[in-house]
């Protein structure tokens, strides 16, 4: 279809009072040969509303709208998606931050309008992927976690499939003698309640149980899954739109915490072994068999240490409080000893804190063990009181070790005790996986990637933090409960009716065609012009989301429904082969090429600044509403993530005569906010070597810089653009200026 563009200028939010409108006109009419341009004092009103869906009811399939931020007034401006629209920021990046009727402010905004005419030229609206999808969700993992994803998605009306290694549900929830308080007033001990869940689940018409079965191998991408099972010998076919895994942790090894007693000495267990005897009706001594009627827990055992593992578990607190009662429910004359670090009883938990405080025979006492050791049949323990300030000793008959847990993704691999750094002090212990290592089996994916969820440096599969607590790496696989961070049973049942609503959500966006997370209105998919694919492979080993897998011949093969289109795979292509219908290497280019540079005696340097699309474009659209002013030579080109930026744009902006280029995205590392994962990070890797190769040419490698920047750190963006706008002063003009 041949392409009628409409060119829309809005004059509100004081636009037409900073800027001359009929120059801005002019740059659509003239230099751009558009017959339709129009200007309206208020076109997100009734009015200018009624103007734009009037041309496009006649023929207009490509407007551009330039007005406010893009972010803003999304409801307003939204069509048909057979028409193209592309959005000019004139009011926050514009006229907001610089000065009206200024020379400078009145070239910026036809910059950004000749930026949106030529991407208007060369962009296409994009036509969704269409597959036959299936709806089906598979929760692996049949715990509480499992048991309550399952339950939520099949109370939304949707099949579900939920498969359990063990050959009955219930997980960890099953072994407890009972939890601590979930009602009100949370004083009393409860039923842990899973046998109602396990029965509800298995007599549920929308699930499907297969229980002792395992995943023999998941291939395919959301919506379009074809998971192989394996149960009593017999292998069963399942098709699945997308995967909820729940499954679950493995207890801490307790045989790494000898230097607290344990494997010394029979009396000394821990909390998962406190738990069975008290499931067994008596707690008594494991040595002797006798009753107790002292006990000793001992906080943090081999967490919160970076020896051993360096974060919380989340339930150790509030399991030993509840263990407490156990023991004192047993026989109210015992004496219990809780040792701690810190007690962690959030929310109403303190309620239960409190109660246990009220327990006579209960002792709580901050500080750090010094020793365990057993003498006349008795555990001796030794602390150093903090509160106190002074070492205290007590003989118990058993010690109860809060030993944390591991989730079920972390890669079984030990790591390395680094060398004494010090007399009695060694260096943390670093766990950080490589690429190279993945979960425990238990999707056993066929992914070029690897068969299972990648990892953060803990061993549970990453997300992003803020935004995506459910989302991993895989398209389409949503963790919940333990193995996606420790929590506890109600902690868990809150996540898994998280996961199950991202599965349901996957599986209708995935049906008409849009990306999942985080760009779900993007219906674009990349197309591979393969005739001229060398078999690099950078596309295949750089995508975070595992979107290629490669034929023998090394062949990248895309799945459409894995892509979250943040084009990082666009970005690493050396040849440039990879593209979408709205954005593309040729697209930007174009949009950079429309740039005016003045001449180098002119003394107005340009800047190009490829800002990240989900922090650093945002926090500049903040600056704005703050009215924070910057330099006014600085040309923003939003992007969907810096990893999508093609070393061809840095190319096409110094033969330009550009004078810098600033690349701003998402912070990168164990706790990232990148939206894509790695986009940040590869973008800053490639960066370095092309200011290596800046060096070589004897061109300045200050010219170009990468900056990290959250959405919550807006004052800190105009401070780095005026900064390098000053280094950019010293370095001099671009000497392609005069070429």
């Amino acid at each position: 279809m041949a392409k009628k563009l409409g060119v829309y200028i809005c004059g509100g939010c004081g636009i037409a009072d900073a800027l001359d409108m009929d120059k801005l006109c002019g740059v659509a009419t003239k230099e751009f040969k558009v017959e339709n341009c129009k200007t309206h004092p208020f076109l997100c009103g009734a009015e200018g509303a009624k103007l734009i869906a009037q041309d496009i009811q006649e023929g207009t399939n490509t407007v551009v709208i330039a007005a406010c931020s893009p972010r803003a007034k999304m409801d307003v401006f939204s069509y048909d998606t057979s028409v193209y629209v592309e959005r000019v920021n004139l009011r926050e990046h514009v006229i907001w931050v610089h000065p009206p009727k200024d020379e400078d402010t009145q070239m910026l905004a036809a910059d950004y309008l000749r930026m949106g005419l030529a991407r208007a030229q060369k962009a296409e609206a994009p036509e969704p992927f269409s597959e036959t999808i299936d709806k089906t969700i598979l929760v692996v993992g049949g715990g509480i976690a499992g048991m309550t994803s399952a339950l939520e998605a099949a109370e939304a009306g949707y099949e579900v499939c939920l498969v359990e290694k063990e050959p009955a549900l219930g997980g960890w929830t099953a072994k407890l003698h009972r939890q601590y308080p979930k009602h009100p007033p949370y004083r009393e001990l409860e039923d842990t309640g899973v046998n109602a869940r396990v029965k509800e689940v298995e007599e549920h018409p929308q699930i499907k149980v297969f229980t002792g079965a395992e995943i023999e191998k998941i291939e395919g991408a959301p919506g379009m899954y074809n998971v192989s099972l394996k149960q009593k010998g017999a292998s069963t076919s399942l098709k699945i739109g997308s995967i909820v895994q729940a499954t679950g942790f493995k207890p801490y090894d307790p045989s790494k915490l000898e230097y607290l007693g344990y494997g010394k000495y029979k009396d000394v267990i821990t909390n998962v072994q406190m738990e069975e005897l008290a499931q067994k009706g008596k707690i008594t001594r494991p040595s002797d068999g006798k009753e107790v009627t002292s006990v000793a827990f001992i906080q943090c055992a081999g967490q919160r240490d970076p020896a051993h593992l360096a974060y919380c578990s989340a339930f150790c607190c509030m399991t030993s409080l509840k263990q407490a009662l156990y023991v004192t429910g047993q026989n109210p004359e015992a004496q219990v000893y809780i040792f701690y670090k810190d007690i962690r009883t959030p929310g109403q938990y303190e309620d239960f804190y409190k109660r246990v405080q009220e327990e006579p025979g209960v002792f709580l006492a901050k500080g750090d063990v010094k020793s365990i050791s057993e003498e006349d049949g008795k555990i001796t323990v030794e602390v150093y009181d903090v509160l106190l300030g002074e070492s205290i000793a007590v003989s118990v008959d058993l010690v109860v070790l809060a030993a944390g847990i591991v989730s079920n993704s972390t890669p079984e691999v030990a790591p390395k005790v680094e060398a004494e750094v010090a007399e009695g002090e060694k260096k943390p212990i670093e766990i950080t996986p490589d690429s190279g290592r993945y979960a425990t089996p238990a999707l056993h994916l066929q992914y070029r990637q690897g068969p299972e969820l990648p990892t953060l440096k803990y061993g549970f599969p990453d997300s992003h933090f803020i935004c995506f607590p459910y989302e991993t790496r895989r398209t389409g696989i949503y963790a919940a409960g333990c193995v996606r961070q420790p929590e506890d049973i109600a902690g868990s049942m809150d996540d898994a009716a998280g996961a199950a609503l991202k599965a349901i959500q996957c599986v209708e966006l995935t049906s008409r065609g849009q990306a999942v997370h985080p760009r779900t209105w993007d219906r674009s998919y990349p197309s591979l012009f393969m005739q001229r694919c060398t078999q690099c492979k950078r596309c295949t080993e750089e995508c975070p989301f595992g979107m290629y897998n490669e034929d023998e011949k090394f062949n990248p093969l895309p799945n459409p429904t894995r892509c979250r289109r943040c084009a990082i795979c666009m970005g690493s292509c050396p040849e440039r082969i990879i593209s979408f219908k709205d954005y593309s290497v040729d697209i930007i280019s174009s949009m950079l090429k429309a740039i005016e540079v003045p001449e180098a005696d002119e003394e107005k340097p340009r800047v190009v600044a490829f800002l990240c699309e989900n922090d650093a474009y945002p926090a500049l659209d903040m600056a704005g509403i703050n009215r924070i002013s910057y330099n006014p030579w600085v040309r923003v080109i939003p992007v969907r993530c810096l990893g999508s930026v093609n070393i061809v744009w840095i190319a096409d902006s110094l033969s330009k005569g550009i004078d810098g280029i600033l690349m701003i995205g998402c912070k990168h590392g164990d706790d990232y906010t990148c939206h894509f994962v790695k986009g940040s990070e590869l973008a800053n890797t490639r960066m370095g070597k092309v200011q290596e190769t800046l060096e070589r040419l004897v061109l300045e490698s200050e010219r170009i810089r990468v900056e990290e920047l959250s959405i919550s750190e807006f004052r800190k963006l105009p401070q780095i653009f005026d900064e390098f706008m000053e280094t950019i002063k010293r370095v001099g003009p671009n000497p392609y200026k005069e070429m």
